[in-house]
């Protein structure tokens, strides 16, 4: 049985003229995460503040684990603290006047918990994002790592139907964005928490997601698993915003993994390739990065192997399976 814990119907924002989130629907199952995917100004962020309570929309209604926490036509809202919502915001919002402890504890103590539930719970959440014995170092002291964690933390220690974050990862470095996603994921699962997370970066949803809602200039273009809006992607936008695409000769279009390169001497070109001509090679570490120039005049670039003997200016075969090849809209 499909177990809805949060739906949007018909919810719009606008700030005077701008319509900055427009009729959408969405339905965000327990136990899921759910992704708002799309670039700044789409009004991903406007929509989780307007579930989290810090906007109020002007029209449609948000139900929330079946009781209505938003309907704009009757004049329901329910104030934020009383959402049963945790939120993790883009910049963390650590008090620096207080203790990792005391940042962790401070919901807790405003629902007037006693003092031995406080630090039961705290110590459990600090031990369950890894920052046990940590509880009496001075917020101002931590990395952004270690901040992150601290804010997640706040935001699960009053074990909250339903966690929001806001582009959690989005002030910490390639390698510890890759850490905390994996993290994250771990704890989501652990608990079984459903996660609503605003994000615009395709790998993020990706990697995290079971659903994604593609969103542009304040609609939904697309939801669906990750990998259903991969590969069948509804609109162009979509299509070009997860991932790079290749169009083909005939109209079709690829994903740039699905293409074998090769090189020219040698290979036989027929319906399935085109040629091109490595522009440039950018060393990554354990691949390069090719700037690939195509006989249609189209540029993209494309991972190559490091064993590959590969040199700029050589010319080059790109081959694929037929039936990698999509007529995607154009």
């Amino acid at each position: 049985m499909v177990d809805t814990v949060l739906r949007l119907d018909g919810v719009s924002k606008l700030f005077g003229t701008l319509r900055a989130v427009d009729n959408i629907a969405l339905e965000v199952q327990r136990g899921h995460v759910f992704t708002l995917l799309g670039p700044s100004g789409c009004g991903k962020t406007t929509s989780l503040r307007m579930i989290a309570g810090l906007e109020r929309p002007d029209a449609g209604r948000i139900i929330f684990s079946g009781k209505p926490i938003v309907d704009a036509e009757r004049g329901v809202f329910v104030a934020p603290h009383k959402r049963n919502m945790g939120m993790v915001f883009q910049s963390y919002a650590i008090w620096p006047h207080m203790t990792v402890f005391e940042n962790v504890a401070y919901p807790l103590q405003l629902r007037g918990l006693p003092k031995a539930v406080i630090k039961e719970k705290v110590e459990r959440v600090l031990d369950l994002v890894g920052m046990q014995g940590y509880g009496d170092r001075p917020a101002p002291d931590l990395s952004g790592g270690q901040q992150q964690r601290v804010a997640l933390s706040r935001a699960l220690v009053y074990e909250p139907e339903l966690l929001l974050l806001d582009e959690p990862f989005s002030n910490l470095d390639a390698k510890l964005r890759q850490q905390m996603r994996v993290e994250v994921k771990l704890i989501q699962q652990r608990l079984g928490i459903t996660v609503l997370f605003v994000t615009h970066d395709q790998l993020e949803a990706l990697s995290m997601s079971d659903f994604i809602a593609v969103m542009n200039q304040g609609h939904v273009e697309q939801v669906g698993p990750p990998s259903e809006l991969y590969d069948h992607p509804a609109s162009p936008f979509v299509r070009d915003f997860l991932g790079q695409t290749v169009k083909l000769p005939g109209g079709v279009w690829i994903r740039p993994e699905d293409l074998v390169v090769q090189h020219r001497n040698g290979v036989v070109a027929d319906a399935n390739s085109v040629e091109g001509i490595i522009e440039t090679l950018l060393f990554v570490g354990e691949r390069y990065e090719a700037r690939i120039t195509l006989s249609t005049g189209d540029p993209l670039l494309l991972p190559l192997s490091r064993s590959g003997g590969w040199s700029p200016g050589e010319s080059v075969v790109l081959t694929w399976p037929p039936e990698s090849a999509h007529p995607w809209p154009d």
